[in-house]
């Protein structure tokens, strides 16, 4: 029989960090601790939510959380059938079950990226502030043997973010250093987006994250349609967790990427549902955290480790924090990586955890 609780953890930024919903200096998570009354086994799972931007950063969610761990201490199961409109209480549990089952810390996917002999590539996150501020964050990224950036764009004059890509390429050639941008829906729709990416694009930047905001299907398929830069979709994906939507969506749009968070989307089932019908329409992917802290992260590379994937994931987030749990990762090279001899730290989620 499955026993739960839960406890909230707020991870702190080490620098304060510049997003279009404003600049964060801390993060909520919370972590759902699942127990086998019978073994004893312990399973950890992390709710991770962004205001503004997850479905479920809304005033019930605790609310909610507790509403089910409760029912899972009274039927002594799960049933995530209730958790549809919950997404970031879906994926914790998925983790949970799946680090109980395999009794092991935080092991859930075993592969070749949790026995040391395979790595994920990952961009290298420049967030978003000054025009000096920005640069030196390249520059960090790039002696750090980066060969993928990715941009926030939006928070400065759009010229002088040009200029800092103009710098950038002109130190960096294309085949040296990929280069993402990421506007976060900080475009207008129609000609004054498409402008804006065609200059993009004469600079080589290889793809443009949500150029403009959600839920402006025709407004985003003309853009898909008429613009030589790659558009990757990721605000547009959440809260829609309906297959036939998702087909239709993909369908409407037809954009040449779309972004994954786990926690966003509703877990790994959800997420490889939408990696399925991307690929039969032909269009690529990649996986992001969404800020999570190592437990979260942790789940997220594993699962990325098993797919079929063939470009720089979004996993890089690891090192943000100053009370992050320690764990086997480690970024090297431009690369996300598990140490085995390291050992997970998570006395300091266990040691509180009370089951009813």
């Amino acid at each position: 029989m499955l026993k739960a609780t839960y406890q909230k953890h707020i991870l702190q930024f080490k620098v304060p960090s510049g997003t279009s919903r404003g600049v964060l200096t801390t993060k909520d998570s919370w972590y759902i601790i699942l127990k086998n009354t019978t073994t004893k086994n312990i399973g950890i799972g992390e709710a991770s939510l962004i205001k503004g931007l997850s479905y479920d950063a809304v005033d019930g969610f605790e609310k909610q959380l507790q509403k089910t761990v409760e029912e899972i201490n009274n039927e002594g199961k799960i049933n995530y059938k209730d958790l549809q409109q919950w997404p970031a209480i879906q994926f914790a549990l998925e983790m949970a079950e799946l680090d109980l089952a395999h009794k092991k810390n935080c092991l859930l996917y075993p592969t070749g990226f949790t026995n040391g002999t395979k790595q994920i590539p990952i961009n290298g996150l420049v967030w978003m502030g000054n025009f000096d501020f920005m640069l030196s964050q390249i520059d960090e990224k790039v002696k750090q043997h980066f060969t993928c950036i990715k941009l926030k764009i939006g928070a400065i004059n759009f010229d002088e973010e040009l200029q800092l890509i103009k710098l950038i390429r002109k130190k960096y050639a294309e085949k040296d250093l990929m280069i993402r941008v990421d506007a976060n829906g900080a475009f207008q729709p129609g000609e004054a987006a498409l402008k804006k990416m065609d200059q993009l694009h004469q600079l080589k930047v290889h793809s443009i994250e949500q150029p403009i905001k959600a839920k402006q299907f025709k407004a985003m398929k003309f853009l898909c349609k008429n613009t030589a830069l790659p558009i990757a979709l990721d605000e547009e994906l959440i809260g829609v967790f309906d297959k036939a939507k998702q087909i239709e969506l993909l369908a409407e749009i037809e954009p040449q990427y779309i972004i994954l968070k786990p926690s966003l989307v509703g877990g790994f089932a959800a997420t490889k549902q939408w990696i399925d019908i991307a690929e039969k329409n032909n269009i690529g992917w990649w996986l992001t955290s969404a800020l999570e802290g190592n437990v979260g992260l942790n789940a997220i590379a594993q699962f990325t480790a098993t797919l079929n994937y063939n470009t720089f994931q979004g996993l890089g987030t690891g090192a943000l924090f100053t009370n992050n749990i320690v764990s086997p990762l480690f970024i090297k090279d431009g690369y996300l990586a598990y140490n085995m001899e390291q050992q997970w730290q998570l006395n300091s989620i266990l040691k509180d955890a009370i089951f009813n």
